[in-house]
């Protein structure tokens, strides 16, 4: 569990906002023409990673935090929501506020992480302040936090923070752990700081030197020798641009890393955005943007109109930056909040920095102790974004878009349909491509899936067959296989009778359990509850199917011959040879028989699942000549008709099984036992034949049958 845990917040819920509903600002006409959001005044601005977040009046008469998701055009509000209560609690309590324009009550100066996270300080009424970060609108980060007076959060990037305090002259850096805990806690002196990704970047040792530190590797990767004519005293990190000032009044540059050169800019307060910085001129009354993504520095141009005002200082409070590729948001004196795109070309698309599950992921409820495949990404401008899980054969399991400069993504395990994918090994992949300018940022990696619908032949629950033996001292045995193509792991249970045949079958009660069935020596056939691992006894757990089924000489599961998605049933009477399918009747028993086929000619008959890929289970038969055949299941209760696999292929096998996959390819495979104890695969092809055989184990003459 992780440090910063996330915690609900149930004061005041959503409906006091006002708040759901979409919210069109209209449509800019010009790379400089503000896009209006008519607002009952704000008290306190921020904007980054296309979110943009302000404390305002609501309809309750309270002020909230309110946050409003803005398309990457700067035209359009498109979800507003809320980041916190602001204001004064019944206790005394309330967030901090500093001076400013907006009222004797002054603004709250926030931080805007890039991914719709929030940062503010909550006041306890006395003055005594402690750092928090909303995360949505009704859960925030756990903490806990040092209790400070003075408190400023001084750069956010994604996950990462920095803030500082006056009263401890500390600054404090961490990262909110959502979902895994992190360990990058520093509390160092006050000194110029940045975050960009897990980087951080304070002032080295020397005139204009600043160093790179990774807090998660935790040493410093980048020293860079900026030019500045002093210790940097603020810096602001975008990419590839390090902007750094010798103070308000001092000497003021951006360092290309790329590049590697220094760029002079203005000097005085600035916001940086990605290739470009915006000043306050309180004498002229104008926002204004320096353009230097071309690595020389093009005359200031004013944006907006923006009154001097009595604050000195309004970064933040009237008026914001976003830098994740994005544009500037100030409030006028009328109360309207404008967007102005800053028409300054964009660095390509990258990921800033991530926290991607690596962990295997189990679907049921309760086994793993999380039920969903939890990652984070924060990138460097807004994108959309495709998330795809796909399974062995490359089939895409599940499919997730969305669209912002962050990604916070919980897969909840199951597939486009609602349903649960086949267990076993899944890759995924996150692309995504830039909103606007160039640019696609592409990842993936691979996890374990469990707890899913499990593969044919497959009683451990990780997709791969099981193989089934029964020896003479009454041993049920389950071989397992890492999907190497043999068995390596067992397990056993002992108290079962001679003349027992074992049948591993599918799901048949929805736990997404495969079921054994048993056929009794009376001929009694019981139907034996999953276990996901672990052989069977006699007196487990299990559910009587009837009797007569002495009957059959032939008990065998070929996987979905119905179409249903359900596991059936094939059994041959020994007196006719007639074939009849048992159908899974979705309650946990079996259909009537219902007669297919005739094949009493055939000295095997051996269900294999799906063997040539349409999604049906598939039968193989051998002849007296030693001929293997095929049949296709129609997925309509029937096969097709048969096809030749194999000739000369029974000569010294007493005992073929269709175990299914063992290879972790994907496709089912066949295991054979000689007369001499030798134990064979032959690996399928995925459509309908196998490869050459491979011996697998020897000295398995002992086991009395294979299943």
């Amino acid at each position: 569990m992780s440090r910063h845990a996330r915690i609900a917040l149930t004061l005041v819920g959503l409906a006091a906002l006002g708040a759901g509903s979409l919210t069109t600002a209209g449509t800019a006409a010009a790379d400089t023409t503000p896009t209006p959001i008519t607002t009952d005044g704000v008290w306190g601005l921020d904007y980054a990673g296309g979110f943009l977040t302000t404390v305002e009046n609501t309809p309750s008469g309270y002020q909230w935090v309110i946050g409003r998701k803005i398309s990457a055009d700067g035209s359009t509000v498109l979800e507003k929501t809320d980041r916190g209560f602001a204001d004064t609690f019944a206790v005394g309590s309330h967030v901090q506020r500093v001076p400013c324009d907006a009222g004797p009550q002054g603004c709250v100066p926030m931080r805007t992480f890039g991914n719709t996270w929030v940062g503010d300080f909550m006041d306890d009424g006395t003055g005594r302040q402690t750092a928090q970060i909303h995360l949505t609108d009704d859960t925030m980060d756990g903490g806990p936090e040092p209790t400070v007076t003075g408190g400023r959060f001084v750069d956010a990037t994604g996950r990462y923070y920095v803030y500082q305090a006056s009263s401890t002259g500390k600054q404090y850096v961490d990262a909110v752990n959502p979902y895994r805990y992190e360990d990058v806690r520093l509390t160092r002196s006050v000194t110029a700081a940045s975050v960009w990704g897990s980087t951080l970047w304070t002032p080295g040792t020397g005139n204009g030197v600043v160093t790179g530190y990774d807090l998660e590797a935790k040493k410093t990767v980048a020293t860079v020798s900026t030019g500045a004519p002093c210790t940097v005293k603020e810096l602001e990190v975008v990419g590839r641009w390090i902007y750094w000032n010798c103070g308000p009044t001092g000497a003021a540059g951006v360092y290309d890393r790329t590049a590697k050169k220094n760029i002079k800019v203005p000097s005085g307060p600035a916001l940086v955005g990605d290739g470009y910085l915006v000043q306050h001129d309180r004498a002229a009354g104008k926002l204004m943007l320096t353009d230097f993504h071309t690595g020389t520095a093009a005359a200031a141009r004013a944006i907006a109109d923006l009154p001097a005002g009595q604050t000195a200082d309004q970064r933040r409070l009237t008026w914001s930056v976003d830098k994740f590729g994005g544009d500037i948001a100030y409030v006028g004196p009328d109360d309207v909040i404008r967007i102005v795109p800053s028409g300054v070309p964009t660095q390509s698309l990258t990921g800033i920095e991530s926290d991607v599950d690596d962990s295997d992921e189990d679907a049921r409820e309760g086994v793993s102790g999380s039920t969903t495949w939890d990652s984070l990404w924060q990138l460097s401008k807004p994108a959309n974004w495709t998330f795809t899980v796909k399974d062995s054969h490359g089939h895409a399991d599940r499919t997730i878009k969305g669209s912002g400069a962050s990604i916070d993504l919980d897969w909840d395990g199951t597939n486009d349909s609602g349903g649960y994918p086949l267990n076993g090994p899944k890759t995924w992949t996150l692309t995504a491509t830039a909103v606007e300018g160039s640019g696609t940022y592409t990842t993936s990696g691979k996890f374990g899936y469990t707890g899913g619908t499990q593969g044919f032949h497959d009683q451990s629950g990780y997709s791969y067959g099981d193989l089934a033996t029964l020896s003479s001292s009454g041993g049920l045995t389950l071989h397992s296989t890492t999907g190497n193509g043999k068995f390596s792991g067992k397990w056993a249970a002992f108290g079962w009778p001679a003349g027992t045949v074992a049948v591993p079958f599918g799901d048949m009660t929805g736990d997404r359990c495969s079921e054994m069935l048993v056929r009794m020596p009376n001929g009694e056939l019981r139907r034996y509850t999953g276990k996901c691992g672990g052989s069977y006894k006699p007196s487990d757990k299990h559910v009587s199917l009837g009797s007569g089924w002495n009957a059959y000489n032939v008990l065998t599961a070929p996987g979905d011959l119905t179409g249903d998605g359900r596991t059936d049933l094939l059994a041959r009477k020994a007196a006719t040879g007639d074939v009849y399918l048992f159908a899974d009747d979705g309650s946990g028993r079996l259909k009537a028989g219902v007669k297919i086929r005739s094949w009493s000619a055939y000295t095997k008959i051996v269900g294999a699942g799906d063997l040539n890929g349409d999604g049906f289970g598939d039968v193989l038969a051998v002849d007296k000549a030693g001929t293997l055949w095929r049949y296709d299941g129609t997925g309509a209760g029937q096969v097709k008709e048969r096809v030749k696999v194999a000739a000369h292929w029974n000569a010294s096998y007493n005992a073929v099984v269709g175990v299914g996959d063992i290879t972790g390819d994907g496709r089912n495979d066949l295991v054979m036992r000689d007369t001499a104890g030798n134990l064979y695969r032959q690996t399928g092809t995925g459509k309908g034949t196998f490869a050459a055989r491979v011996k697998i184990a020897t000295g398995w003459q002992g086991y009395k049958a294979l299943f």
